[in-house]
C-alpha cells in the first residue's frame, strides 16, 4: 500500500470516527488495531500494539500531568480559589467593568497555580457570573472575560497540556512551559484593557455599585493571607524550572506539595475533600494517558507506513518558504478548532507537522507556543468549543448560547491578533526561555 493510501486510512479515518461522535481515545484505538494488523504484520503486529501501548506511558517525562491536575483539584475543592477571588476583588477599586477586571485577574493567578482551564472557568463562572448579572452586568460582558481568562490558563505554567503537547511533539517541556508566560500575560492585559474601553464607550454594560469599605489592613488582608502565599507557588515552580535546579517533574513535585501544604495549613484540607481530589485527579489523568497510548501508537504506526516521511516531503517539495508552511499548519489547527477538542487536534496532525517543522529547521519552542495558541483558540471558538459548554453549564438559565457566542468574539480577536504577533516576533515566545533557560 502507498503512502499516500496509508495517510488516507490512517487520518482520515480517525478523522471520521472522531466526527460521528466516538471518544478520542476509542477512535485512536480502532484505527491502531486496523494499522497495526495492516502494517505490523497481523497478530504480531498486535502484540507489538500492546507493547508499545505500555512504554508510552511508562515515560518519566508524563509525571508533571497528574501533579500539576492534582494542584488544581486541592484547590478547586478547599475552597481557597475563592480566597483569591475576595483578596483580587478588594484591591481593585472603582473600575470600568470592575467585576469583570476583577474574574480576569483573579483567572490569571489561578491559572499560575492550576493546571486545568475547564477548572478556572467553571469556578469563575459558578461563583462570579451570577453575581454579576444581578449587578446589571450583560450577559456578554459577564460571561466573555471568564471564558477568554479559562483558556489563557492553558499558555501560564502549570499546564497539564503543555506537558503532554511537549511530550508528544518533542520539544523541551520546560522550554515549552516557559515561553507561554509572556503570550499569557499578554492576552490577559489585553483583556482587561479591551474591558476597560468597551464599558467607558458604553456604561449600560456593567452599571458601577458601591463598593465595600475596607480601612486600612483589612483591605490588604486577604491578599497577603492567600494570594501571595499562593502565588509564591507558581515562583517556585518555574523557579526550579528557570534555575536548572529542577526538572519539569522536580518542579510539579514540589509545586503539588506544596500546595497540599498550604491547604492543610489554612485547615481547609480534610481526608474528605483529599480523597475526592485524589480522584478528580486520577480520573483526568488516565483519560489523559490513555489518549497517550493512542497517540503515541498512531505516530508509530503512520511512520511505520512511510505516510509521515511521504507527507513531509510532500509538503517540503512544495518550494515554499519556512513562514508559509507554519501559516498553513497555524489555519490548519484554527479549522480543526472550530469541529474537535484539543488532544484531538494534537494526535491528528502532530505526526504530519513534528518531521516538516524539524526539516524546516525553525525553531520548536516557538513552533509549540503557536501550536499552544491554535488550542487555545481552539476552546473558545464556536460552536463546539469546550468553554463554550462549561459556561452553558454553569450560567444561570437567562444566559443563552447565543449571548455565550457574541460574548466570546472580541477575545477569539485578541487571540488571533496574539497569534500573528508570537508569528512575526518569535522573540514575544522565546526571550524568556532563552533569558532563563
Amino acid at each position: 500500500m502507498s503512502w499516500g493510501a496509508a495517510a488516507w486510512l490512517m487520518l482520515g479515518g480517525s478523522t471520521v470516527l472522531l466526527f460521528i461522535g466516538l471518544p478520542v481515545a476509542f477512535s485512536f484505538l480502532v484505527i491502531n488495531l486496523v494499522g497495526a494488523w495492516i502494517w505490523l504484520g497481523g497478530e504480531p503486529g498486535l502484540m507489538q500494539l500492546a507493547r508499545n501501548s505500555v512504554n508510552s506511558v511508562m515515560s518519566f517525562a508524563l509525571t508533571p500531568i497528574p501533579l500539576f491536575v492534582l494542584m488544581g483539584e486541592v484547590l478547586f475543592h478547599t475552597g481557597l480559589a475563592v480566597k483569591v477571588i475576595d483578596g483580587v476583588e478588594r484591591l481593585i477599586r472603582q473600575v470600568p467593568g470592575r467585576l469583570a477586571v476583577v474574574a480576569v485577574v483573579a483567572g490569571t493567578i489561578f491559572s499560575a497555580i492550576s493546571g486545568s482551564t475547564i477548572a478556572t472557568t467553571a469556578m469563575l463562572g459558578s461563583l462570579m457570573v451570577p453575581v454579576m448579572l444581578a449587578r446589571g452586568y450583560h450577559p456578554t460582558i459577564a460571561t466573555g472575560p471568564v471564558m477568554a481568562i479559562g483558556a489563557v490558563d492553558m499558555l501560564i505554567p502549570p499546564s497539564a497540556l503543555t506537558v503532554l503537547l511537549g511530550s508528544l511533539s518533542g520539544i523541551s517541556i520546560s522550554k515549552l512551559l516557559l515561553g507561554g508566560v509572556v503570550p499569557g500575560l499578554l492576552l490577559s492585559a489585553a483583556f482587561v484593557g479591551y474591558i476597560v474601553a468597551r464599558v467607558k464607550l458604553t456604561p449600560a454594560l456593567a452599571p458601577a455599585t458601591a463598593l465595600a469599605e475596607y480601612r486600612g489592613f483589612e483591605r490588604f488582608r486577604p491578599f497577603l493571607q492567600y494570594v501571595l502565599p499562593l502565588v509564591s507557588i507558581f515562583a517556585v515552580v518555574v523557579g526550579a524550572m528557570a534555575a536548572g535546579w529542577g526538572t519539569p517533574t522536580e518542579s510539579a513535585a514540589i509545586g503539588a506539595l506544596a500546595t497540599v501544604v498550604l491547604a492543610a495549613a489554612y485547615r481547609a484540607l480534610t481526608p474528605a475533600i483529599l480523597l475526592t481530589a485524589l480522584k478528580g485527579t486520577v480520573a483526568i489523568s488516565a483519560m489523559i494517558l490513555f489518549i497517550i497510548v493512542g497517540a503515541t501508537t498512531f505516530a508509530q504506526i503512520l511512520s511505520f507506513s512511510g505516510a509521515s516521511n511521504g507527507l513531509a516531503q510532500a509538503i517540503t517539495g512544495t518550494g515554499l518558504p519556512p513562514w508559509a508552511v507554519i501559516a498553513g499548519m497555524m489555519l490548519i489547527l484554527i479549522f480543526l478548532g472550530i469541529f474537535v477538542d484539543q488532544v484531538s487536534m494534537m494526535m491528528i496532525t502532530l505526526p504530519i507537522f513534528m518531521p516538516v517543522v524539524q526539516a524546516l529547521n525553525v525553531d520548536l519552542v516557538w513552533f509549540g507556543v503557536l501550536f499552544l495558541i491554535c488550542m487555545q483558540l481552539g476552546l473558545l471558538l464556536p460552536p463546539h468549543g469546550l468553554l463554550l459548554m462549561t459556561m452553558k453549564g454553569v450560567a444561570p438559565r437567562e444566559v443563552t448560547m447565543l449571548h455565550i457566542f457574541h460574548a466570546v468574539v472580541p477575545y477569539v480577536t485578541m487571540s488571533l491578533i496574539l497569534l500573528a504577533l508570537v508569528f512575526l516576533v518569535p522573540a514575544v515566545a522565546t526571550w524568556l526561555p532563552a533569558r532563563l533557560g
